[in-house]
């Protein structure tokens, strides 16, 4: 049987769907909009008469782009801080979240406080400064990973999801049959949390792959700066970084411009790739432990 729609609800449904087209060019455009220019002829590129669709055709600007060792390098360090750190960060927030969702963990309240005082509090970054030097990391690859390596508000979450997802009477009923603790977690409790688990490795892979700010505090050595540090010089530098040995006075002109744009589409583009393998888990990891009962 179709029910009929009142007007409110037509007009509350129209407003909706226009709010969210309007959302949605205001999250396309920009990136349509580089993305023309990387590909456009670089002479249109320069003299700034693209506003949408791409105006001739040109993939210099990505041929020169690749013939630098210097982006690959930074590519290289970008996906190792990515790999690993997300490897790490996951692994440390399920193992800590797991055990202060359980309600036989006595101490699970008093950890909860301290964990909860560090999202509002912090040293500041100079005590931060003087004990990363203090601690050895400081120009190593680890000082992006291990100071950041558990988010306060992904292991919150992470514990609520195994507060309602996972009841009390499967570890109870695992361990009956002599499974331990640590069997219990990697043995029967991930294997049922692969919405979670997707959810923190979209959160925190994004996060390695836009992090700069600590590279650019910790990190003087150019050999392991990320891919951002790299983009940033682009940007700032006037692309002198990306052109390189290119000693043709007009083609450095005419590609100057482009390069910046090119660049960025060189940057973004693989974390835009990975985010559609994640997203049936995304919005059922995000959601599940919502509603409290």
């Amino acid at each position: 049987m179709k029910v009929e729609k009142s007007i409110g609800e037509r007009i509350y449904e129209s407003l909706v769907t226009f709010l969210l087209i309007i959302a949605m060019i205001i999250t396309l455009y920009p990136f349509i909009y580089v993305f023309s220019m990387s590909i456009s002829d670089p002479a249109e590129v320069a003299a700034q008469s693209i506003w949408l669709l791409p105006k001739g055709f040109s993939l210099d600007s990505y041929k020169i782009a690749f013939e630098n060792p210097d982006l690959w390098r930074s590519y290289y360090n970008t996906l190792w801080y990515t790999v690993v750190g997300t490897t790490l960060n996951v692994f440390l927030t399920i193992i800590g979240a797991y055990p202060l969702s359980r309600r036989n963990f006595q101490l699970r309240h008093f950890f909860m406080v301290v964990i909860a005082i560090t999202m509002f509090f912090s040293g500041g970054l100079i005590p931060m400064f003087i004990l990363v030097n203090k601690l050895g990391l400081y120009n190593t690859r680890w000082v992006i990973i291990l100071p950041g390596a558990v988010s306060a508000w992904n292991l919150i979450i992470a514990r609520v999801f195994f507060q309602s997802t996972i009841p009390d009477s499967l570890p109870e009923a695992a361990k009956l049959d002599g499974c331990s603790d640590i069997g219990i977690l990697f043995r029967i409790v991930m294997p049922l949390s692969m919405p979670i688990i997707a959810v923190l490795t979209l959160y925190y892979a994004v996060g390695h792959w836009n992090s700069y700010f600590s590279a650019l505090l910790y990190l003087p050595d150019q050999k392991l700066q990320p891919v951002q540090i790299y983009l940033m010089k682009v940007l700032i530098e006037q692309t002198e970084e990306a052109l390189g040995g290119l000693e043709d006075i007009g083609t450095r002109t005419s590609l100057a411009a482009q390069m910046k744009y090119t660049i960025i589409i060189i940057v973004v583009l693989p974390i835009l790739c990975v985010y559609p393998f994640l997203q049936k888990y995304f919005v059922k990891g995000v959601m599940i432990g919502a509603i409290k009962e």
